[in-house]
């Protein structure tokens, strides 16, 4: 059986991550990406910024003892949001629905909000399985589409 775990992020994680995030199908279903997602030193300043915000929770997704993505919390104006990246290559395998399941134990904050493309229908039922409810849609500039595009507001009370 597959173990998927959630660990803090160390500096060895950081090339592994950034690599998973210049997969030009996975930025594309993200939609609301840096502008230049292949700037590493923005890259780099936002993990800083994330290891250090003590308002969020960060962790590494690791399928048998391997990266598989991330996982974390921040705070957006006041509201806690999630949001989730999981390498292509393991799309489809439940990955994404566990990790955010084990998240939710060691993330207090309810409510809790997400967004998503709203056409990443992947994204969508695995918020809406963990239990979070569609509270409506909202248009927005998607830097990885150039273009503004409908997305899903999400929100998970208890």
């Amino acid at each position: 059986m597959t173990v998927i775990a959630l660990r803090p992020l160390v500096d060895d994680d950081l090339d592994a991550l950034f690599r998973m995030m210049q997969d030009p199908e996975s930025v594309r279903m993200a939609a609301f990406t840096p502008a230049d997602p292949a700037d590493r030193a923005r890259f780099d300043a936002q993990m800083a910024r994330i290891r250090t915000d003590p308002t969020g929770t960060y962790r590494v997704i690791t399928c048998d003892g391997v990266i598989a993505g991330s996982i974390a919390s921040f705070v957006m104006e006041g509201d806690t949001e999630i949001t989730y990246w999981i390498d292509r290559a393991l799309w489809g395998q439940g990955i994404a629905s566990r990790a955010l399941a084990m998240f939710l134990e060691v993330e207090p904050v309810r409510p809790l909000h997400a967004r998503a493309a709203s056409d990443n229908k992947g994204s969508l039922q695995i918020l809406r399985k963990a239990g979070f409810q569609d509270q409506g849609t909202d248009i927005g500039y998607a830097n990885a589409r150039g273009t503004e595009i409908e997305e899903t507001i999400l929100r998970l009370d208890a």
